[in-house]
């Protein structure tokens, strides 16, 4: 497992220079770059300014470890959906292009409140997943469908978005959410229900006592994940020394903490 950085919020105002010192500066091995921030990774680079970008990670050492979108499918409106598996597929285009490895989709929601069964939104969101990862395989970008949204975030709807989705190139992106515990506190079914599709790992405070860490990395280590973990976290006014810290714990509990 690597440690990166989501850029959400910790690196919303970093432009790419200055993301590239700051992991290089905590130990950090890569970046997801989400949408709307200072870095400008966005669909309107051109071909020239995205060489560019993907030569100064290269040369850095540090991974764009994939790019964060906010494209979503769970709409009742057929032309909103296909707005967003058109966009999806433009930005896993900008994701070969910058030289990273995958993008992040999500849903943000389901339907039943306009009478749309559960089922029938879960199938229609695996369906444009189908479609945004059958293109995404043939340029070498992974689909990642984060855990996300009211009730689309529950771990049996995402199971169910992921059959329906039923395609190599379409993963989970785990999102380390309150809602992924049962009552006893134990994320286990949880993730049993979804560790064969996990390729992506979104931790949080790892030093709050608010999620079940170390049976996160426990699991992650018996299905021998081998991608990153990467902090999502609220913007802290000591951002080296913050992340310093947060790579001591996530060396600890993962087990890789040696001195010197």
């Amino acid at each position: 497992m690597k440690l990166g950085m989501v850029t959400y919020n910790m690196g919303k105002d970093m432009d790419c220079p200055t993301l590239i010192k700051f992991c290089r500066e905590v130990g950090l091995d890569g970046v997801e770059l989400r949408t709307t921030h200072a870095h400008g990774v966005e669909l309107e680079l051109t071909t020239a300014q995205r060489t560019e970008i993907k030569k100064q990670f290269a040369d850095s050492g540090i991974e764009i470890a994939g790019l964060g979108s906010t494209y979503e499918f769970h709409s009742d409106d057929p032309a909103v959906v296909k707005k967003n598996i058109e966009g999806a597929i433009a930005y896993s285009q900008l994701a070969a292009d910058v030289g990273a490895s995958g993008i992040k989709v999500r849903p943000n929601g389901l339907q039943v409140d306009k009478g749309i069964p559960v089922e029938k939104t879960c199938e229609q969101i695996g369906i444009a997943l189908r479609q945004v990862g059958t293109f995404a395989a043939g340029i070498g970008v992974q689909v990642r469908l984060e855990v996300h949204g009211r009730d689309s975030s529950n771990p049996k709807n995402i199971r169910k978005m992921m059959d329906y989705a039923n395609h190599d190139n379409v993963y989970v992106c785990w999102n380390s959410n309150s809602t992924d515990m049962d009552s006893n506190k134990s994320i286990q079914a949880s993730f049993d229900l979804l560790k064969d599709k996990i390729g992506w790992v979104h931790i949080t405070d790892i030093g709050v006592h608010q999620y079940p860490w170390q049976q996160l990395f426990e699991n992650l280590k018996a299905i021998n994940y081998p991608n990153y973990c990467l902090a999502e976290i609220a913007y802290n006014p000591e951002p080296e020394r913050f992340m310093k810290y947060y790579r001591t714990l996530f060396e600890l509990y993962t087990g890789r903490y040696r001195w010197p």
